[in-house]
């Protein structure tokens, strides 16, 4: 019977939601970091609070609700709960919360391909940006480009990083005739 009640609290806590808002948290500056103090039931339903020294955002969906649907972590990449919308957590969380979002989500859009030279399975790229003139590497560059809808790109590059070509249909023919081999 005691198994049984562990595996329900297991389940119980895999398929919670706990909603963060502006009624139940507060965020501050923490040096580099955001500190989140939130009220949220705990297991057995009463009111905790709670202070994270070092909270961490992920974006459920990244490409289409930015600043939507934001998982909310602690330190032991635990989830505390979800923002459901950014700006509905009033102007100044909003604001740490767009920064700290725009800083780990940080992605030039490509506006120009300057080069792109194919050597032993990396592609080296020489483009323009609305952030200036960039190069990096890619590693197979057939998997290192992702198709969001249509004619949006998006390019990892091998440390990570990525970039934006928000309209292929919109470079100019010498820049789309670089990529096009990879599409």
């Amino acid at each position: 019977m005691a198994e049984k009640q562990t595996e329900k609290t297991a389940l119980k806590e895999v398929i919670a939601v706990r909603y963060i808002t502006k009624d139940n948290a507060r965020l501050e500056k923490n040096g580099d970091f955001i500190r989140l103090t939130v009220t949220l039931p705990d297991d057995e339903g009463n009111s905790e609070e709670k202070t994270y020294d070092r909270i961490f955002l992920h974006r459920a969906f990244p490409f289409d609700y930015p600043y939507a649907y934001i998982s909310v972590l602690d330190a032991d990449s635990k989830e505390i709960g979800i923002i459901q919308d950014v700006d509905a957590m009033g102007e100044e969380n909003a604001r740490l919360l767009r920064e700290e979002l725009d800083r780990k989500y940080y992605t030039p859009v490509i506006r120009q391909i300057l080069s792109v030279k194919d050597k032993f399975g990396y592609s080296y790229w020489k483009v323009k940006t609305d952030e200036g003139e960039l190069d990096f590497t890619c590693r197979d560059t057939f998997s290192s480009l992702l198709k969001v809808g249509g004619t949006r790109i998006f390019v990892n590059d091998i440390d990570g990083n990525r970039y934006e070509i928000p309209d292929l249909e919109a470079l100019d023919h010498k820049s789309f005739k670089k990529i096009e081999l990879f599409l």
